[in-house]
């Protein structure tokens, strides 16, 4: 009987879900929370840039400091500045979109942080792919 290596094949068939996984097409530029009071939403701000050939579709995103974490726009409307929920955020082939105070931010009810946290985000695309980064938390009156 003849031996044949496997421990090679075996970390291969661990190393290549966890490779595919993770998407280098699709990648995060300064990310920060702005956070005021725990009674208070915070906001996730960053750049999301997009390098593949083709639009890449933000549809959920997640935190271990946030109750919950939205989507969401900000926009005037007669006058009136108004936040809404947003079910995606699209992010064009070779471009950018940025999540800024003023327009699309990720919106974290029940904040469990403190300023000078960094705390972990998770973003999720339509395709399935998840972004896990970090942001660093920032109070009313600073950013990075």
């Amino acid at each position: 009987m003849a031996f044949t290596p496997r421990l090679p094949t075996l970390l291969a068939a661990t190393l290549i879900p966890t490779l595919a996984a993770a998407d280098p097409s699709i990648t995060v530029a300064k990310p920060w929370v702005r956070y005021l009071l725990p009674s208070v939403p915070a906001a996730a701000y960053m750049t999301v840039q997009n390098n593949a050939g083709a639009p890449a579709t933000l549809t959920a995103a997640a935190s271990p400091a946030c109750g919950m974490l939205m989507l969401h726009q900000s926009q005037d409307a007669s006058g009136m500045s108004m936040m809404m929920d947003v079910p995606s955020i699209t992010i064009p082939a070779h471009g950018s979109v940025t999540l800024a105070p003023g327009g699309y931010h990720l919106m974290c009810m029940q904040p469990n942080m403190k300023v000078g946290d960094t705390i972990s985000l998770t973003l999720t695309f339509q395709d399935g792919t998840k972004l896990n980064i970090p942001a660093q938390v920032y109070g009313a009156q600073s950013s990075p």
